[in-house]
């Protein structure tokens, strides 16, 4: 079975830092494009980065310049560095692994990160 497991998260004041990462089994990690998704009470799930199987990255606006991914697929881990956190950030993070032709999507359970002012 495929499972994605994420943790890092946690309780953090404003500017501080997290790790978060999402831990794949029965993938081959290397093969799937991979994205942190984040969802906030009463508002819609949102791409909040990206990394393609070659390791290109892409950000949402608001959080460019201060959070990174990036894979180890050795480990079959992708990672999300949040720094300078914001109140905005609080949200529950999701990992979403995409494999296409044939396509599959893959859905972890979630890691709460909460952001106090």
């Amino acid at each position: 079975q495929v499972h994605l497991v994420e943790s890092g998260g946690g309780l953090v004041q404003a500017g501080g830092s997290l790790r978060l990462s999402c831990a794949a089994s029965g993938v081959i990690f290397s093969v799937y494009a991979v994205s942190w998704y984040r969802q906030a009470p009463g508002k819609q799930r949102e791409l909040v980065a990206a990394i393609t199987r070659g390791g290109s990255t892409n950000y949402a606006d608001s959080v460019k310049g201060r959070f990174t991914i990036s894979r180890d697929n050795a480990k079959n881990t992708v990672y999300l560095q949040m720094n300078s956190l914001e109140s905005e950030d609080t949200a529950v993070y999701y990992c979403n692994a995409r494999h296409i032709n044939p396509n599959y999507n893959y859905w972890g359970q979630g890691t709460q990160v909460t952001v106090s002012s």
